[in-house]
């Protein structure tokens, strides 16, 4: 006779699987201008800055320390995490953690009640843009992946230790955990599937980030090929919070399965079409992301090659100071100059006469200008 536990734990994954399923449908549906704008209008950036690099590192070391260990296992392996190679500092990582611990805990709340409760994968996407609208687009995907590293990690350390640990033995016993390893050639089209779309969601946060890093002296936000990465990134976003969901209620569906074990086709079919279209994303961004680097390239080619002229020309005696000068003022300016009385003057006023240069920024002193003032009457 099932217990109420059991019906619990059951409709538990029941719904979590509905949800998986749920996918189908708006996976067809395309990323046009209406989805757009809803993804848009949960953006409401305060300005605040987040240092993502250093939490994307820990993101990164875990999963990807997980992944392999996990195929480990379904190939009858004992699925044990070996020691972490760790490279982070600590340090940075703790500042950077600090002020985002709970929001990141927030999501992981967010994600386990939607996948619990049996809401559709798009509704819980937006709940979460939503809780993050005041971050920057970069910060939502790496707080998202963020929390799906805690739960997911939670996850495999229960798996892996409750054969050897009595504590985790008795969180997967409460959880009704099925046993991974038992059940691994079952369960392995579901993992194998899981994994490549967490590498594509990886590999898209990367590709986002890098996206913010790109030097702004050289490439604009405003000009192709950046501003049309910037313009996609918005639903890139959206279908890495999407995923996230996604692999969490394939989590969520585990529980509760522990005596009733039960697999479906259709749910590693799922989790492949969103991996499919993940990587998409990532092979369409970091095209734009090659073009970026072009684009920086050429800039930084260009800036060499004036600096060179322009140090040539300054090394080489001149009979008129008009051609140094004109390399430093724009060219496509007509007038140049302000004389004391504060109007325009042409640049030829300075032909055959001693020029005293002083490049300033806009906060020059009071006391400078009288000086150079005094040097000014002085030479009249």
């Amino acid at each position: 006779m099932a217990t109420p536990i059991s019906l619990l734990l059951s409709s538990l994954a029941s719904k979590s699987q509905q949800l998986v399923r749920n996918e189908r449908q708006m996976l067809a549906a395309s990323d046009d201008g209406a989805m757009m704008k809803l993804i848009q209008s949960t953006h409401a950036p305060d300005g605040r800055f987040v240092d993502v690099k250093p939490i994307l590192q820990v993101i990164v070391n875990v999963l990807h320390h997980t992944i392999p260990n996990i195929d480990h296992a379904m190939n009858g392996g004992t699925g044990h995490i070996d020691a972490l190679d760790d490279r982070t500092n600590s340090s940075a990582i703790d500042g950077a953690l600090d002020a985002l611990a709970y929001i990141v805990h927030k999501i992981c709340c967010e994600v386990s009640c939607k996948c619990s409760g049996g809401a559709d994968a798009h509704a819980a996407t937006m709940g979460i843009l939503n809780m993050l609208s005041s971050y920057s687009w970069d910060a939502k995907v790496v707080l998202t992946l963020a929390a799906f590293a805690v739960n997911f990690g939670e996850f495999w350390l229960i798996v892996q230790l409750c054969t050897s640990n009595s504590l985790a033995k008795s969180v997967a016993l409460l959880k009704q955990l099925p046993d991974i390893l038992e059940h691994s050639q079952t369960l392995k089209p579901r993992f194998d599937a899981l994994n490549k779309l967490i590498n594509a969601m990886i590999d898209v946060t990367k590709c986002i980030v890098e996206f913010t890093e790109l030097p702004s002296e050289f490439i604009s936000i405003d000009v192709p090929p950046l501003s049309t990465a910037m313009a996609h990134i918005p639903t890139a976003t959206y279908w890495i919070i999407w995923s996230v969901v996604a692999c969490a209620a394939q989590i969520t569906g585990l529980v509760g399965m522990r005596h009733e074990f039960i697999t479906s086709t259709s749910e590693a079919w799922e989790l492949s079409s969103l991996a499919h279209k993940v990587s998409g994303i990532h092979e369409y961004l970091q095209s734009l992301l090659r073009l970026c680097y072009q684009r920086i390239d050429a800039d930084e080619e260009k800036l060499m090659e004036a600096f060179e002229d322009f140090k040539r020309t300054i090394e080489t005696p001149q009979m008129d100071n008009l051609k140094i000068l004109l390399k430093i003022f724009r060219k496509e300016e007509t007038y140049y100059l302000l004389n004391p009385n504060k109007t325009k003057v042409l640049n030829d006023v300075l032909r055959r006469k001693h020029v005293l240069l002083l490049i300033s920024d806009l906060d020059i002193s009071q006391e400078e200008i009288r000086v150079l003032e005094a040097l000014y009457k002085g030479e009249r």
